[in-house]
């Protein structure tokens, strides 16, 4: 708020929560809407180590008001307001207008987001943005509030990505209100409608989400249209202050502030191209699918932001896709593509910054047109990775793929499985979904139709697998060294927990009644994900998906409404 332009049509006193179009500026200053009498739920612990703060803080008075939107009485230099940011929306490279009221782009943004607190911390610098912090003037209508379930959702996934190594936002605190609800589409019990085809009267919540900062592809794109149409006098200046305040809380320390600004922007889109083919790699390495990849829920950091319908495979389907309305271009294995696409858009918003700069253009095109090189390059190194192999085997991979397709399997419980480098087949059965209708996406003939057949092409598979991975050695000796080497080394990429839906179910429905206990087991198990956990655990969060919650909605797909 120091440093960039504030909305010229603004309250200062932050009273800023009618939906209303935004011109110009970087941020509107809102005030947020506290929830009433606020309960604690959860904190993350991991977090609160990171940034030194006492775990008693989480639930004092000073620390549960700020993070419930009560921002009245904090001391100086902290603001007695917070902001909220406009961005504009790209589907898969194309330009959308009508998600914005007034057909113009410019009331589309942080509905019910609102930044409290920016702070260096041991070094590091954190924006803290409560999620249902109440309207803004880009709420379109609506509530400006978060509920308990896609709160929970929110809190549960930031700590499980973080401890799975994926880059993320992460979760600081979630509360709920004892007494304020609000109605929202939902599913009734066992329904198998793809859309939620009830209201649910549901609590409202306020989770703390942190990041370097929550800067868009899609906010760089909102100020480059406006300097692309000339919309206002300062519309190249506000695009060009928004990218250098990115390289400034982003990329600070790989690009040098003496480096003139056509060479900073080059530099800011292979340094994101690095990050994003990485980030994506990484969601498809731990089974994530993102569900709704536009731009605006694209993070010009790099890391995952926004978890609106997303979720984790059961079933291994490069069709999978959670979110009822996302379609196959956002589904699981479609991601590096849907990704690229963001990254055409970025690219193209950065370019009436070098305008007169040609060298610097067509520099910024092959950092551009590069990218579906680096993504197959990094996609290859991590199948590699997962497969226990010195180098990436594209029919090995191919046969694997077909093979999970058709019999079929559970993701995370098959590579962890190959992980222990079995001398058969057999434990990797522990992953085959055996009814028919797990198989309703797969290609024929299934498992089941075919299980004699299935199990010899698996053996075989197998065959290639081990002896791939055994290479050249040959003593019994360095053998069993270099598996037990080779099988250490593939638990560290393939996971042994994964935040199913049908586990976050129970854990946000136990929620509603008070009882928070499952949300903190969860939370227990979920940030040691590589580990070997115990018996009860194994049992409990090991293991195939029950067949009753096939096409359940809430439970095998969601609506976006949260």
């Amino acid at each position: 708020m120091d440093t960039l332009n504030c909305d010229p049509d603004a309250k200062e006193n932050g009273a800023n929560h009618s939906p209303r179009q935004v011109f110009s500026g970087h941020y509107v200053p809102v005030k947020p809407t506290p929830i009433n009498a606020p309960e604690y739920v959860a904190h993350s612990k991991d977090f609160f180590q990171e940034l030194g703060f006492a775990d008693s803080m989480a639930k004092s008075a000073d620390f549960v008001r700020l993070f419930t939107g009560d921002i009245s009485y904090v001391p100086e230099p902290m603001l007695k307001v917070g902001w909220a940011t406009g961005y504009a929306l790209s589907i898969y490279g194309t330009e959308y207008y009508q998600q914005c009221p007034f057909q113009t782009g410019n009331g589309y943004g942080d509905g019910r987001a609102v930044s409290v607190l920016e702070a260096v911390i041991n070094g590091r610098r954190w924006e803290m943005q409560l999620k249902g912090g109440g309207r803004t003037p880009y709420c379109r209508g609506a509530d400006g509030r978060a509920i308990l379930r896609s709160s929970v959702r929110e809190f549960l996934a930031q700590e499980h990505m973080h401890s799975l190594g994926v880059s993320t936002s992460r979760s600081l605190s979630l509360y709920v209100s004892k007494i304020e609800k609000v109605k929202r589409p939902w599913y009734s019990e066992g329904s198998r409608s793809k859309d939620p085809d009830m209201l649910a009267l549901e609590a409202v919540a306020i989770s703390t989400r942190v990041a370097p900062s929550f800067i868009r592809v899609g906010q760089i794109e909102l100020f480059s249209r406006r300097a692309r149409k000339n919309e206002h006098p300062n519309a190249m200046q506000e695009l060009e202050k928004i990218v250098l305040h990115l390289i400034d809380r982003e990329y600070a320390e790989v690009i040098d502030t003496k480096l003139s600004i056509p060479e900073k922007v080059v530099l800011l889109a292979r340094e994101f191209r690095s990050r994003l083919t990485a980030l994506i790699t990484n969601w498809i390495r731990v089974g994530y699918c993102q569900g709704n990849f536009n731009s605006d829920n694209c993070a010009a950091g790099g890391f995952t932001l926004d978890y609106g319908p997303f979720g984790f495979c059961d079933v291994f389907n490069p069709h999978y896709q959670p979110w009822t309305g996302g379609g196959h271009h956002f589904a699981f294995m479609n991601q590096p593509i849907a990704a690229e696409k963001n990254f055409e858009m970025f690219c193209l918003a950065l370019q009436p910054l070098l305008a007169s700069h040609q060298t610097a253009l067509q520099q910024l095109d092959e950092v551009r047109s590069g990218f579906a090189k680096m993504m197959q390059a990094q996609m290859e190194k991590m199948w590699t990775a997962k497969l226990g192999l010195g180098v990436f085997n594209a029919a090995l991979f191919s046969e694997l793929e077909t093979l999970m397709v058709q019999t079929p399997v559970d993701y995370t419980i098959f590579f962890r499985e190959l992980s222990m480098v079995p001398d058969d087949i057999g434990p990797l059965k522990k992953s085959f979904y055996k009814n028919s209708d797990y198989a309703t996406v797969s290609m024929h003939p299934t498992y089941e139709t075919d299980p004699e057949g299935m199990d010899k092409r698996w053996t075989e598979w197998h065959k290639k697998w081990k002896f791939l991975i055994t290479g050249t050695r040959d003593t019994n000796a360095t053998l069993c060294h270099s598996f037990e080497e080779i099988s250490k080394q593939m638990k560290l990429v393939n996971p042994k927990y994964s935040l199913r839906e049908w586990f976050l179910a129970p854990a946000y429905q136990q929620a509603a009644t008070g009882n928070y206990a499952l949300i903190r087991e969860l939370q227990e198990v979920m940030t040691q994900p590589y580990a070997e956990q115990s018996k009860d655990v194994e049992e409990k969060y090991y293991r195939l998906k029950p067949f009753e919650f096939c096409e359940v909605g809430g439970l095998s797909h969601i609506s976006c409404s949260s």
